[in-house]
Parts: C-alpha cells; sequence; structure tokens
C-alpha cells in the first residue's frame, strides 16, 4: 500500500536533434533543394562573391572592354533576375530550417508542462503529509507552536 500516487503525465520526452534529422531525412527532394540553396545562399562568401563579380565587372567596363554602356543595363537584369526565384527558394529554406525550432519549442512546453505537474503532485502531498503529521503531534499533545519553533 502506498500514501503517494504518482500521476504520470502522457509526454514522453525526445531528441529534437534527431526528430528534425529525421524529418528532414524524410522530406522530399523540393524541400532538400530549398535546404541546400538556403545554406549557400546566406554565406557570407556567397555576398562576398556578388560583391566581387560586381566591382569587377564595373571595373572591366571602365577600364578594359566598354560592353555594357552606363547605367549598366545587362549587369542590372543579370542581378535582378535571379533575385525573386531565390528570394522566395531561400524563404522557403528558411521555414523547413526553422521547423527546429518549433520542434524545440514544442518539446519545451511539454518538458515544463510536464515538470510542472510533478511539482504540484509533490507540493500536494507534502501538504497531505503536513496534515498527518500534525494531527500525531496533536494527539501527541505538541501544539503547531511547538512545532514551528523547533524548525528554526
Amino acid at each position: 500500500m502506498s500514501l503517494f500516487h504518482h500521476r504520470i503525465h502522457p509526454h514522453k520526452p525526445v531528441n529534437v536533434n534527431e526528430k528534425h534529422r529525421q524529418e528532414q531525412s524524410e522530406s522530399g527532394l523540393n524541400q532538400r533543394i530549398a535546404v541546400g540553396m538556403t545554406h549557400v545562399f546566406q554565406s557570407m562568401w556567397t555576398f562576398w562573391g556578388i560583391v566581387a563579380w560586381i566591382v569587377l565587372w564595373i571595373l572591366a567596363n571602365a577600364t578594359i572592354a566598354h560592353f555594357d554602356p552606363m547605367p549598366w543595363p545587362l549587369l542590372l537584369c543579370l542581378a535582378s533576375v535571379p533575385q525573386l526565384p531565390l528570394m522566395i527558394v531561400i524563404m522557403v529554406g528558411q521555414g523547413l530550417l526553422g521547423r527546429h525550432q518549433e520542434i524545440m519549442a514544442e518539446e519545451a512546453f511539454q518538458t515544463t508542462t510536464k515538470s510542472y505537474q510533478d511539482i504540484e503532485q509533490i507540493m500536494e502531498h507534502l501538504a497531505k503529509q503536513d496534515k498527518v503529521l500534525m494531527a500525531i503531534a496533536e494527539k501527541q499533545g505538541i501544539s503547531l507552536n511547538q512545532l514551528l519553533e523547533d524548525k528554526s
């Protein structure tokens, strides 16, 4: 016979990193391409590469060969046309990569809820123990003030 009956919370902890890896491995080709392109285009190396390409284009145009007259319509076209599709792909990739944070937030919430429920049960059990101890002390002729004085 037991005085304490623990009510188990249904949540079982999971490894969010493993769950995210599993979701990524089960994703389709389009999702993998979006995530891969996001990794490539969100790097500073890509930024510096594009900056170097633009600077070299302008310098070459100004000094060596005049193949794109000012205000460089060909350069603007070549730089602008890929931006819209790339922005969409990057946004899709960011959404897929953001799934990891969603999984972590859900796991943190469930773990906190489980811990809170356990703490409530412990506090309820301690309150019941206090009542039992106070009843025993009362039967022994010990007052509540005497119990409190002994604690300090």
